[in-house]
């Protein structure tokens, strides 16, 4: 098992939406705490300021991610060609926002807004996953001229229709390249939806941009039944060299702990599910951590 791993944790975990002045009080904790990257969510361009951002990570030695938030109204299938137009350029301005922090991903479910589902056939899909790649083609094409990867995150399958396993990810994305459109995997979807994590993460292979982690039931990373070695052991023979995020929500903002379906406390405290997390991930990738 590789030895040096990266890890992150996405500010999600306490406060929504993301704002300048949370910011700066929870980037120096997470350093302290011994993480490398910290996940700064979009939930609308201009919550937080990318250039002060970036100036406040670079001084703390941290790194950034960036996940896009896809609320209402936020598609690029089954949808007017006004609301597919403005979901890109949203997009795009995510990307200059990550490319401002040097973030090297911008992930998320970006090809519809979560919540939204809808039957189709096997003919009704093949036509989605044609206008997953219409939609997404500008901006990648944005994203590869910025150094920027797209990840395009499937979710469950009470949260979207349109993606929620590997092998429709890289279905929908077959054909868009790939220096510049990725699978963001996030094992909480992934318990619910594949059969075999490990094995879904060998077939997302060289695919994988980015990977989100927590327990099954979003509480912090060992603390659940997930088959962790077996999940570093597929990243690792996938040749994923990014980092790995905790990725979990407060309970304290009611719309996102309704959007996210945190109806119970998941651990002590929302810093338990980082600090927590972080000495479990860290103690298994170093090899030293047992599970009793």
């Amino acid at each position: 098992m590789k030895a040096t791993r990266t890890f992150g944790v996405n500010t999600w975990v306490w406060t929504s939406p993301l704002t300048d002045r949370r910011l700066a009080e929870l980037a120096p904790r997470v350093r302290e705490w011994g993480f490398d990257v910290i996940e700064l969510p979009v939930e609308n361009v201009g919550d937080w300021d990318p250039g002060r951002a970036a100036k406040l990570l670079d001084s703390l030695g941290l790194s950034a991610t960036l996940v896009v938030a896809m609320g209402p109204g936020r598609e690029l299938v089954a949808a007017g060609g006004e609301t597919i137009a403005a979901t890109q350029d949203l997009l795009r301005r995510v990307v200059d926002a990550a490319a401002t922090v040097s973030s090297p991903v911008v992930a998320g479910p970006l090809y519809a807004s979560v919540g939204r589902t809808w039957r189709m056939d096997d003919a009704e899909r093949r036509a989605c996953y044609a206008q997953v790649r219409d939609g997404l083609a500008p901006v990648v094409e944005h994203a590869r001229e910025a150094g920027v990867t797209v990840a395009v995150e499937p979710l469950n399958r009470y949260e979207t229709s349109v993606v929620n396993t590997v092998d429709q990810t890289l279905e929908a994305l077959a054909g868009l390249p790939a220096e510049g459109c990725g699978v963001a995997l996030d094992v909480y979807h992934m318990n619910i939806e594949e059969q075999d994590i490990p094995a879904a993460i060998r077939r997302a292979g060289d695919r994988i941009a980015h990977v989100q982690v927590c327990a099954n039931d979003r509480g912090a990373p060992g603390a659940d039944h997930l088959d962790w070695p077996g999940i570093l052991t597929a990243l690792d023979a996938a040749g994923y060299r990014g980092p790995l995020v905790i990725e979990s929500f407060t309970g304290d903002n009611e719309t996102i702990a309704t959007a996210a379906s945190i109806w119970r406390a998941l651990a002590p405290s929302q810093d338990a599910i980082a600090v927590d997390g972080l000495s479990f991930l860290a103690g298994l990738s170093a090899g030293h951590h047992r599970t009793p």
